[in-house]
């Protein structure tokens, strides 16, 4: 494993333990150049998850994509980061099929946000959804007002 900080190709394994309730491995590793430490995920990965893109293409689902957008959406909200990244990161293992439609990954997104945080909801939706005008905006705060239906395809 090349060592983040000096990228030096060896370094040694200190600690190793299950994670993720096991479904990863958790290995604190030394780097044998600089000495210092850092920590690496293992799991095992069978065939990627692929994500149908709105304009027909499909690619491998990036779970870096999902955080980013997450966290765009939380920024400067209470929101605590370990939640979105156990999202981001737990999000293939709960998908039971090998493709989803991008869409899809904006749903359960928003369902995901929404409980958390209004206004991370509304960021995240308008992005999403793309609200092309004030009002389609202030429907959808007017639906979350009044506990209005689960979040839809935009």
């Amino acid at each position: 494993m090349r060592c983040p900080y000096c990228s030096a190709p060896d370094s040694k394994v200190v600690n190793s333990r299950p994670s993720d309730e096991g479904a990863s491995i958790r290995r604190r590793r030394e780097c044998l150049t600089c000495a210092r430490r850092f920590t690496t995920y293992e799991r095992a990965q069978l065939e990627p998850l692929m994500v149908v893109k709105r304009s027909g293409p499909r690619e491998a689902f990036n779970p870096d994509k999902l955080l980013r957008g997450l966290s765009l959406a939380t920024e400067k909200r209470p929101v605590d980061p370990a939640l979105l990244r156990a999202f981001a990161y737990g999000f293939e293992d709960d998908v039971q099929a090998a493709e989803i439609p991008s869409t899809e990954i904006g749903r359960r997104a928003m369902t995901f946000l929404r409980p958390l945080d209004d206004v991370a909801y509304i960021r995240f939706a308008s992005v999403y959804r793309d609200f092309d005008s004030l009002e389609r905006f202030i429907e959808e705060i007017r639906g979350l007002k009044g506990n209005g239906p689960e979040p839809e395809d935009g």
